[in-house]
């Protein structure tokens, strides 16, 4: 027996005169935060290469935001999900869709595209630059590599009654073609029973729509990931060196590590491979991978 409602209807009649028109709908995007990491050229051959943390920007070739740079992404479409739209912007712009990826978070704040009510589905991608083959989408003129630097300015803290609230603001800078850059605000309000964080854009010179807040929410992550999970292992290729993956978690933390407690800390996340490199003018150095539970 079909259960009735208040109206006396049963679900089947319910969703016959059912009239989707009736509410308001968002569209629907998914904008990938793609980060990897790079080498600049050495001086010297005898000296290591830098590394660079990097993130895939395409500048803008029609309205709105003609010009400017911003996140890769498109609409999702009615019949995929935001995953499997997330795998195929990937797949578009970087000709890669195996990799480490992961929902970031919705921003749904009311004004963000001028279009219309656009609702985004933010993700973050981990690509070993050697796999890379950059290409441009339908609204893109063309794509290119910024090296990141994200670095707190200042912090203050507010006692409320039952808590307080901090806000710290961060630099964004993004060089590539073109220097980009914004400042962008964390707040916390943190109090007895709840804890609620808010990003806020305090300016922007370069980026399109919200970007430049998605792009401090994916570094903050990457950040805290870093640090207690395997994650930085997906931004190395096959094989690599323990000082090489140490160049890597300074990049992303942007801070120097001791190489003792590095290694204890990586310790069980890497295992050993009889292959050493082979670079003129340095010394052999063995060459790990990532270590694959059972």
């Amino acid at each position: 027996m079909s259960l009735l409602d208040k109206d006396g209807i049963t679900e089947s009649e319910f969703l016959e005169q059912y009239r989707p028109g009736d509410y308001e709908r968002p569209s629907v995007t998914t904008d990938m935060v793609i980060f990897t990491v790079t080498e600049e050229e050495a001086d010297s051959y005898r000296k290591l290469p830098e590394k660079e943390l990097r993130v895939l920007l395409i500048r803008r070739g029609g309205h709105p935001f003609l010009g400017k740079w911003a996140l890769p992404g498109g609409f999702v479409r009615p019949d995929e999900t935001t995953d499997q739209a997330a795998v195929r912007e990937l797949r578009e712009e970087t000709g890669v869709g195996e990799v480490y990826l992961e929902q970031l978070y919705t921003f749904s704040d009311i004004g963000r595209d001028p279009r219309t009510w656009v609702i985004s589905c933010s993700y973050m991608a981990l690509i070993n630059s050697d796999k890379l083959e950059l290409k441009s989408g339908d609204d893109a003129s063309e794509a290119a590599w910024f090296k990141v630097s994200y670095r707190p300015l200042q912090e203050q803290k507010e006692l409320i009654e039952d808590g307080y609230i901090k806000t710290r603001k961060y630099e964004l800078e993004l060089n590539g073609e073109e220097k980009l850059s914004a400042i962008v605000s964390r707040t916390t309000t943190v109090k007895t029973t709840s804890t609620a964080t808010e990003y806020e854009i305090v300016s922007n010179d370069g980026l399109a729509f919200d970007h430049a807040k998605i792009i401090a929410y994916a570094i903050e992550r990457l950040r805290g990931k870093v640090n207690y999970t395997d994650i930085a292992l997906h931004l190395m290729p096959k094989y690599f060196t323990l000082t090489e993956l140490q160049q890597v978690y300074e990049v992303v933390l942007d801070k120097e590590l001791l190489k003792a407690a590095f290694r204890r800390k990586v310790a069980d996340l890497v295992e050993e491979t009889d292959l050493y490199t082979e670079n003129a003018g340095h010394r052999p150095s063995r060459l790990y991978q990532r270590h694959l539970e059972d």
